[in-house]
């Protein structure tokens, strides 16, 4: 199969949950990048601060890091028997089911809203630590990052148990209030809201990720998960570059503040955006559970009464 190797990760991660009903998988593709992000993110505003060689002992440990990995990848057990067509599997391949496009155009603003956010932290955060909070310490920026992304961390794990849909509206409401609330605080400025604003915003992060993948999985196939997460995954990253990157060529001109103020806008949009589409769907749902209990209910008819009550808390 041809997809985008984080599109098959994500479906191997389906493939192999404890049962099709577990979360497990989106817990894992939402917390561990979360936890990552946060953990090297203060790691190297350790680094840079007190560590010597700020510029160049980073790159090391990570190039370090890596061929241990890259090592374990080899002891693996493999869950799958191979075939021919290794290298032809290299190419990608995107495909949204037919069953998924409704839904998938429906979560695509709590995409973008998601991953443009996340650009938004890495390429403006510490910019914004030391040109609007007039910080000056490298670990401050790289806290911001951390709150961010550890905040995003405990949101995947506290709504691991939720309805997906709900939690992914729930999130981009958190989302877009923390995104006001940074945008506030560089107003003041005031470092604390500034804070709890990205803590808010990590929190709506989390959430709608968690949310939005395990909408998404639930209703594809096996044999079509890995081609949809290969287009979700471009939606994302897609997000997560290309707004980034005309902010940057926006500053100049613009300046820090209202660049960041713009960004912020977009951003506090799309997620509503996601947010009242999540409502649009849950009302269209409505009727079409009311069908389905009466139809329900007809075929059980008055010969049965205990399985006309099951049929009616349906």
């Amino acid at each position: 199969m041809r997809t985008l190797p984080m599109g098959a990760i994500t479906a191997g991660l389906v493939d192999l949950q404890p049962s099709p009903t577990s979360r497990l998988a989106s817990v894992l593709n939402s917390a561990a990048p979360a936890a990552g992000l946060a953990l090297g993110a203060l790691g190297t505003g350790l680094l840079v601060q007190y560590a010597p060689a700020p510029t160049t002992l980073v790159f090391v440990m990570l190039i370090a890091v890596f061929l241990v990995l890259t090592a374990a990848v080899f002891l693996l057990p493999e869950p799958v028997t191979s075939r021919p067509g290794a290298w032809a599997s290299l190419r990608p391949q995107l495909a949204v089911p037919s069953q998924v496009r409704r839904a998938f155009l429906a979560t695509t603003p709590c995409l973008i809203a998601t991953w443009a956010i996340t650009g938004f932290y890495l390429s403006l955060g510490p910019s914004l630590a030391v040109g609007v909070l007039h910080i000056g310490s490298h670990l401050v920026g790289a806290l911001a990052l951390a709150t961010f992304y550890s905040a995003g961390t405990v949101a995947s794990l506290l709504g691991r148990n939720m309805p997906p849909q709900r939690v992914m509206a729930a999130g981009c409401v958190a989302l877009a209030a923390g995104t006001a609330l940074t945008l506030l605080a560089l107003v003041g400025p005031s470092t604390p809201l500034f804070f709890l604003g990205t803590a808010l915003a990590g929190v709506g992060w989390g959430s709608s990720l968690l949310g939005s993948v395990g909408s998404l999985a639930a209703l594809a196939g096996p044999t079509e998960r890995a081609k949809l997460f290969a287009s979700v995954y471009v939606v994302s990253y897609l997000a997560f570059s290309l707004p980034a990157v005309v902010a940057g060529l926006a500053i100049p001109s613009l300046g820090l503040r209202v660049t960041t103020m713009w960004y912020g806008a977009l951003v506090i949009v799309l997620a509503l955006l996601a947010v009242a589409g999540a409502a649009v769907r849950r009302r269209a749902a409505r009727p079409l559970a009311a069908l389905a209990s009466s139809e329900a209910l007809a075929t059980v008819g008055p010969s049965n009464p205990d399985a006309a009550k099951t049929a009616r808390s349906q």
